[in-house]
C-alpha cells in the first residue's frame, strides 16, 4: 500500500440517467485533476427516482451504469466505485449493486446490498426498499490492491450494522467504502457519527460518497460526503453542494493508529 489521494464524490442525482452520468463524469474529471487515484460515486449515482420507474428502466440503468464505470476507469486510469445501481434479478426486482472497477476497465469487486431500508420516519417519509430490491445473501469481501490497500465495500444502510464492518476488518480491510443516499432527516443526527464509529472501531479509513439535496417528490438527502481517518478525524467533507471530498490515504497513519490503539488484536469474541 502506498500513499495516494482518494475522492468521495457528492451528487444530486435525478430520474434522468443521461444527466446523472454527465454530472458524474464532470465530478470524476474534477477529482482526477486534483490527483485522486481512488474515486467513489454515491448510491443511486446513475438514477434516483420513483421506484416503479426504476424497475421499468432497470435493465437499461444497469447496462449503462456498468459501461459508464468501465469507460471512466479506463479513460482516467483510476480505480472507481459505482456506489449503488439497480441490477435486475430473476424475481422481477433488482439488486442494489456496488461495483468496483480497475484502471483497465476490469471488474475488481461486486457487492449486492444486504441490509434494505424499510423505515417510517417521523418527517412523514416512508421508505420500503424491499418492495423493489432483493437483499444480497453474501457478506462483502475485500479487494486487495498492492497500491491502494485492502478495500471493503458496503452500501448506505449497512453503516448501521457494525458486524458487517467487523467482518471486513477480520478479512484485513484498511479502507472502507460507505456510499450512500442518506436521508436528510436521519443524516443530520447520525451520518457523521456512524461513519466515525465505523472508522474508529475498525481502525480503517472510511470513504463515504453521498447524495445531496432534493431529488424527486419529497426525497431529500443529507450530503456531507466525507473521508475519515482511522482515528475518526474528518479529513474532508463536501458540505451540501455537488462536488468532491478529497484526502490522502496514508499507510503510515494507518500503522501509527493501529500501533497506538491495537484494539483489533484485543478482540475476545469473534
Amino acid at each position: 500500500m502506498k500513499s495516494y489521494l482518494a475522492a468521495a464524490v457528492q451528487m444530486n442525482s435525478l430520474p434522468d440517467i443521461e444527466k446523472n452520468l454527465v454530472q458524474a463524469e464532470d465530478l470524476i474529471d474534477l477529482a482526477v485533476r486534483q490527483g485522486a487515484q481512488l474515486i467513489g460515486l454515491p448510491e443511486n449515482f446513475s438514477f434516483m427516482g420513483d421506484e416503479a420507474d426504476k424497475l421499468a428502466q432497470a435493465e437499461a440503468i444497469a447496462t449503462q451504469s456498468e459501461k459508464f464505470l468501465r469507460t471512466m476507469a479506463q479513460r482516467y486510469q483510476v480505480t472507481l466505485l459505482g456506489g449503488g445501481f439497480p441490477v435486475p434479478t430473476s424475481d422481477g426486482k433488482v439488486y442494489n449493486t456496488a461495483l468496483l472497477m480497475g484502471p483497465e476497465g476490469q471488474e475488481l469487486a461486486r457487492y449486492q446490498k444486504v441490509h434494505l431500508f424499510d423505515v417510517n420516519l417521523p418527517d412523514g417519509n416512508t421508505y420500503h426498499e424491499s418492495s423493489t430490491v432483493t437483499a444480497g445473501t453474501h457478506l462483502p469481501g475485500i479487494y486487495a490492491s498492492p497500491d491502494l490497500g485492502n478495500l471493503g465495500l458496503s452500501v448506505c444502510y449497512d453503516v448501521r450494522f457494525p458486524e458487517l464492518y467487523r467482518h471486513l476488518s477480520k478479512l484485513g480491510a484498511e479502507v472502507l467504502f460507505i456510499p450512500a443516499a442518506f436521508t436528510a432527516y436521519t443524516g443530520k443526527d447520525h451520518w457523521q457519527i456512524l461513519l466515525q464509529a465505523r472508522a474508529i472501531e475498525n481502525t480503517c479509513y472510511v470513504i463515504a460518497p453521498a447524495q445531496t439535496g432534493k431529488h424527486y417528490a419529497m426525497r431529500q438527502t443529507h450530503g456531507n460526503a466525507s473521508i475519515i481517518d482511522p482515528w475518526g478525524m474528518v479529513l474532508a467533507n463536501a458540505g451540501q453542494k455537488p462536488g468532491v471530498a478529497i484526502a490522502a490515504i496514508e499507510p503510515s497513519r494507518l500503522g501509527q493508529v493501529r500501533r497506538q490503539m491495537p484494539s483489533l488484536e484485543h478482540r475476545v469474541f469473534a
